[in-house]
């Protein structure tokens, strides 16, 4: 199992613009990886956003992240402040009720 996570720091005021933008567009580009298990996005009191999508592969982690960070480069910038930070890997513990 791999994760591929994305995290960037939020204009302040603007959780339910993303959420909403991340539901409309992103959900679908990420979930349409080959590999696709599950998709997560936190929002962090601090205006952290963080995008954590999860794969069977490191190539569908990889192919996720290239997709998604076209994607927030096109549709998110405005509502940033800063570039996303970008990165995949094996899980190494995961747990399941």
């Amino acid at each position: 199992m791999y994760a591929a996570i994305r995290q960037a720091k939020a204009k302040p005021g603007h959780a339910d613009e993303l959420a909403r933008l991340i539901k409309k567009g992103a959900v679908s580009i990420v979930s349409s990886v080959p590999g696709f298990l599950g998709y997560y996005v936190v929002y962090a009191g601090d205006d952290t956003v963080t995008a954590i999508s999860v794969f069977n592969t490191v190539q569908g982690a990889e192919e996720s992240n290239r997709r998604a960070t076209a994607w927030i480069e096109k549709n998110l910038g405005p509502l940033l402040a800063g570039d996303a930070r970008v990165t995949a890997g094996p899980v190494i513990v995961h747990s399941l009720p």
